[in-house]
């Protein structure tokens, strides 16, 4: 039920460090060659949402919640004999959420851990760039963890640019090792609930980018994804056609395949537009498109507004129906919206300032977001990023 949104940023103390870590570009010529700080990242976000559709008590009741996000991503360097760049990126995420319909878990108790958490997720990462050849590879390892689960991720990157610098291979992967806690609605709890279940969850990515001329570039990209364990949510309720109450049940592996193209346009010095279109299919049925626009439009040297809207469509999971709509007898069931056939609009903006003479403050940008599905479920969002150099 939650959705999860990434970030905002309280700048404090990190001023200072990164005066004393500022040196010039490395070369072959300096020896010393030190870690320098290349930039550090705070970002902060303000979630809301709410409908009528929650899978908590079976597709009907609220979906009212509330997620206030911050994260901090501190990225070093530093150049070695071979010339070779060094990159270590370091990021703590927290996000503080309450979910209204994630307490009636248990109708009967008020503000109980369901209503109300902390979700905390750091991750490390490591690269290395090699001009010469054009490859850069590296590694991440992150980490996650709230009240009804912990996860642990191990992920990798290669990428390999072409001697004329107009076109790139990469190819990413990732594991994760999730618990979840089999946390079941109050009425259907037995004497072998909280004990703890497994979900893997196994990706790759594949993209080719290429410059087409001076001001158009493009991106294609393959995202296929394996998830296997328990895939249901254990407290899910599913409210069949003879008004008894179930648990939510839903196969124990899923194949996803994404397909996406991106296409960048540059006109001229003040104006660049993005667009985005992917293709989604999966083993439970679903089929979804989604059309992404987004511009950046330089008003002055040091302000720019970025405009943005993405239409998504897709087509419920086989194993989806509504409020008292499910057979009894059915062996897979979920009144989850999430994966129920629906259209959804985001619109929005962003304004982002370059302040000139601002010492290390490199950037603020601040953006709202406004989401509808045609479920009825709404939402908004608003960021602010701040980026020190």
């Amino acid at each position: 039920m939650k959705k999860i949104v990434i970030a905002i940023g309280l700048y404090v103390g990190f001023m200072g460090n990164v005066d004393a870590q500022k040196i010039p570009y490395s070369n072959k010529n300096y020896e010393k060659r030190k870690i320098k700080v290349d930039e550090v990242n705070f970002v902060s976000s303000y979630y809301q949402q709410d409908g009528n559709n929650s899978a908590v008590t079976g597709g009907v009741g609220t979906e009212e919640l509330m997620d206030i996000a911050n994260s901090i991503d501190v990225k070093l360097s530093k150049f070695d004999k071979k010339d070779r760049q060094h990159s270590l990126a370091l990021d703590f995420n927290i996000d503080y959420y309450s979910s209204a319909s994630s307490d009636n878990i248990d109708p009967n108790t008020i503000s109980g851990a369901s209503r109300e958490d902390l979700h905390i997720y750091p991750s490390i990462s490591y690269n290395v760039a090699n001009a010469k050849t054009g490859i850069t590879k590296g590694l991440s390892l992150s980490y996650s963890t709230e009240w009804d689960y912990t996860s642990y991720g191990l992920n990798f990157n290669f990428s390999k640019t072409t001697k004329d610098k107009n076109r790139e291979y990469s190819l990413k992967g990732g594991i994760f090792k999730d618990t979840w806690q089999v946390i079941m609605p109050i009425e259907l709890r037995v004497a072998l609930d909280n004990r703890y279940r497994p979900r893997n969850s196994y990706n790759l990515a594949f993209s080719v980018s290429q410059v087409i001329n001076q001001r158009l570039q493009v991106l294609a990209t393959v995202e296929p994804a394996y998830q296997e364990g328990l895939l249901s949510t254990p407290y899910h309720r599913v409210y069949t056609t003879n008004n008894l109450v179930e648990l939510e049940r839903l196969p124990g592996n899923r194949f996803k395949l994404p397909v996406g193209v991106r296409l960048s346009y540059f006109l001229g010095d003040k104006y660049i537009f993005r667009t985005f279109y992917r293709y989604y299919n999966d083993d439970w049925g679903m089929t979804a498109h989604t059309i992404n626009l987004e511009s950046s439009i330089k008003l002055t040297p040091f302000i720019s507004i970025s405009p943005f809207y993405r239409f998504s469509h897709q087509t419920a999971v086989q194993y989806f129906k509504a409020y008292k709509e499910h057979s009894a007898a059915t062996v897979y069931r979920t009144s989850d919206y999430d994966i129920s056939g629906f259209d959804s609009n985001f619109i929005g903006a962003g304004v982002r300032l370059l302040p000139p003479n601002a010492g290390f403050l490199n950037s603020l940008e601040l953006r709202y977001g406004h989401y509808t599905r045609s479920s009825g479920m709404v939402s908004n969002i608003i960021t602010l990023a701040t980026k020190f150099k």
